[in-house]
């Protein structure tokens, strides 16, 4: 994730600005927005960017080009990033792009896999100022009134991981799948348990998350923890790593058979 964080967010018709942080469902662990610090174009605004609309990445430019204009951004629906963002703003952010919404079906985005599943159903460029999703869903249903699940991973960063006996570190990055958008693995830091060592803890594997207290517990024993796998984020992360780590905690792997998904590896 933090890879990412001095990308260029490049439109049809220029510089966006870049990525200045992540929103992500903290309910299916998929990052849903990038927060892009536009810079003096735009007063220093800062705006939100669904995956929806990136196109394929510039890894060795480090570039995001979107298929948006800076019109369109310039006019978009105004989200204070300081603050949760509510189902509503969602509502009005995916409707003035012509983009349908994620939730409601059984997949990570919608009844798909990946933004640009989504993105197949935008029949042509989004126009600024439409102001309905491609569904149709009303701003009445009983999921727009749900509380907002969208969190910032620069705010997760830190957090202090508990096992179910006892501390075994923080969380030092997050690694994310660049096609799904999908958090898979939480970066965990133990040097203060045990020296320089680094492991991956899957999402799934949370009991819960106390954003009051800045604590992530784990269904996990410390054991188990510290006998993980190392990570070495300088390495490539392939799956027999990935089959190592589930393997070693006895879980089932989230692929399927045929799939061989790139990672975006923090540095953090």
């Amino acid at each position: 994730m933090s890879d990412l964080e001095s990308y260029a967010i490049r439109a049809t018709d220029g510089d966006l600005g870049h990525v200045k942080d992540f929103y992500f469902d903290d309910q299916a662990w998929v990052i849903r927005y990038l927060v892009v610090d536009t810079g003096n174009w735009l007063s220093n605004r800062k705006v939100l960017i669904s995956p929806i609309a990136v196109d394929r990445p510039d890894w060795a430019g480090k570039v995001l080009p979107v298929s948006i204009t800076k019109e369109q951004v310039r006019n978009s629906p105004s989200i204070d990033t300081d603050k949760p963002v509510s189902r509503q703003h969602e509502m009005d952010h995916l409707g003035y792009f012509g983009y349908p919404h994620y939730w409601g079906g059984s997949g990570l985005w919608g009844m798909g896999t990946s933004p640009s599943s989504m993105r197949a159903m935008v029949h042509d460029r989004p126009r600024a100022g439409r102001r309905e999703p491609l569904n149709g869903m009303g701003l009445g249903s009983r999921t727009d009134r749900d509380d907002p699940h969208l969190r910032s991973c620069q705010e997760i960063l830190g957090y202090h991981i508990k096992a179910t006996d006892g501390d075994i570190g923080h969380v030092q990055g997050l690694l994310v799948e660049e096609d799904t958008w999908a958090i898979r693995y939480i970066v965990v830091e133990t040097s203060h348990w045990w020296s320089g060592h680094l492991v991956l803890i899957v999402p799934e594997w949370i009991r819960h998350v106390s954003w009051a207290e800045n604590t992530v517990a784990v269904n996990l024993r410390r054991q188990a923890v510290k006998g993980a796998p190392p990570y070495d984020s300088a390495a490539e992360l392939d799956r027999m790593l990935e089959m190592d780590i589930y393997k070693h905690y006895g879980r089932n792997g989230y692929w399927a058979e045929h799939e061989e998904p790139e990672f975006m590896m923090s540095r953090r």
